[in-house]
């Protein structure tokens, strides 16, 4: 049995807890995912009219529809303008775009629900734009989240039934789950590469691992607002980093050390020059968590550490997209990544460290290979197999592979010998993923114990 099959025979309709609906994300979120490509580029209106996104334009950072420069087929017919995106068609309505004249250009409207009515969209001079539909499904896939963030902190019934299995059938379990979480993940990777390139998708895949969990989200959207084509084209991509993301102002350099106001003074002259193009306000503006997180994690480090990537980026896209892929290459390169300024700053008005601190982790670098290049690997690289990948050695396990192994596992002490490789803590949080946090019922009627008898048998 695969842990797909194991997965379609758990959650067939009767055996599930609760309908596995779920609200809608934030619409920023929405939108950075449809740029990024979560959701595909072929749909169908609401009217039947078949619609191909060919090019998915750029951010919009003024007032108006959220993404401009867009080109769509209609029926293969090619249309160029804007594209506006809104949870609900009512929306449309509700935000007086109808009657405004900047959404006059509007050539396609993207929802995320039904209309509660029939109705159809239409721009100030009453010409009706075509409205595409994304159903439940495609949300799903695209958020990949479940209905919960996570399950109670103690053993689950699993814990019976996995204690009475051999190692090598938990191995083969959790081999058979790291193998569908590549699989997906790479996925993932592809349709970003198919909607703006390899490059860009990489440079979205290495912010958002940059961002960690408390900022991931802020960073895929500066990673797509300040597009490493615009830092190919500016004069100095760290100032337009800074001054996307929202750090930069008039007299910050005021307040900083001595020794770094002639560095925050040089990124200010620069960014306030191309601001116009980049710089956004308001509900677009990027939502940064700034607190509750290390020092060293902090987002003002994270665009730095963007931004040192940035200057040496044919080197490391050659090593990040090497065919044959060596992951030993790419935590070395990572690793010796190095800033003047940032291997001694937590933000940029700190003082100085008194010793460096890393750019690009080990540990930091093992998610970006178990999130990104090595699900893209396994999918294009026949050098590179699973036996290979289940040979990468994980870092210490963070707090969610370990509420994982607690919840399957009944103990930390027990689930220590599945928390050694990279392909264990993927494996782990896929079974918590599908399981733990879709079942509602506080584990009674969760079918995994059940299913694990079939995996036995």
């Amino acid at each position: 049995m695969s842990y797909a099959r194991l997965l379609e025979d758990a959650f067939q309709p009767s055996t599930l807890a609760e309908p596995r609906g779920r609200a809608l994300p934030p619409e920023l979120e929405l939108q950075a995912l449809w740029f990024a490509g979560a959701f595909g580029r072929d749909f169908a209106t609401t009217s039947g009219n078949q619609v191909r996104i060919v090019q998915f334009g750029e951010w919009n950072r003024s007032a108006g529809p959220d993404f401009i420069q867009a080109a769509v087929e209609i029926d293969g017919v090619l249309k160029k303008g804007a594209i506006e995106l809104d949870p609900e068609p009512e929306d449309w309505e509700r935000h007086g775009h109808a009657a405004n004249p900047a959404y006059r250009e509007v050539i396609l409207h993207v929802v995320f629900r039904p209309a509660e009515r029939e109705s159809f969209t239409r721009n100030d001079e009453h010409h009706e734009i075509p409205r595409v539909e994304i159903g439940a499904e495609a949300i799903e896939e695209a958020l990949n989240l479940p209905p919960r963030e996570i399950a109670i902190a103690r053993p689950g019934r699993c814990v019976r039934p996995l204690a009475g299995m051999d190692s090598v059938a938990v191995s083969r379990l959790l081999e058979q789950a790291a193998a569908h979480r590549a699989t997906r993940k790479a996925a993932r990777f592809l349709r970003m590469a198919d909607a703006h390139g390899r490059d860009a998708a990489l440079f979205q895949a290495t912010a958002e691992t940059l961002g960690y969990r408390g900022n991931s989200l802020a960073m895929r959207l500066l990673a797509q607002r300040a597009p490493l084509s615009a830092m190919k084209e500016e004069m100095d991509h760290e100032a337009l980093l800074f001054g996307t993301a929202g750090f930069l102002s008039p007299i910050l350099h005021e307040k900083a050390p001595t020794d770094t106001r002639e560095y925050l003074r040089g990124l200010w002259d620069t960014w306030w020059k191309q601001r116009g193009r980049f710089e956004t306000a308001g509900t677009r503006t990027i939502p940064w968590k700034l607190h509750g997180h290390r020092p060293a994690n902090h987002p003002h480090r994270r665009a730095g550490a963007l931004s040192a990537l940035v200057t040496v980026w044919p080197k490391y896209r050659r090593v990040a997209l090497a065919r044959p892929f060596r992951p030993e290459a790419v935590l070395t390169f990572l690793e010796e990544l190095n800033h003047d300024f940032w291997e001694r700053r937590h933000t940029l008005t700190s003082a100085p460290t008194l010793r460096p601190v890393a750019l690009f982790g080990r540990s930091q670098g093992l998610e970006l290979l178990a999130n990104h290049l090595a699900p893209l690997a396994l999918h294009e690289d026949d050098g590179f197999d699973f036996n290979a990948y289940w040979k990468l050695r994980a870092a210490s396990p963070n707090e969610r592979v370990k509420r994982c192994g607690l919840r399957l596992f009944g103990s930390l002490e027990t689930a220590k010998p599945w928390f050694q490789k990279v392909a264990h803590h993927q494996a782990l949080l896929q079974i918590y993923h599908d399981f733990c946090l879709e079942d509602v019922s506080d584990c009674e009627r969760c079918p995994f114990p059940e299913q694990l008898a079939q995996w036995r048998a």
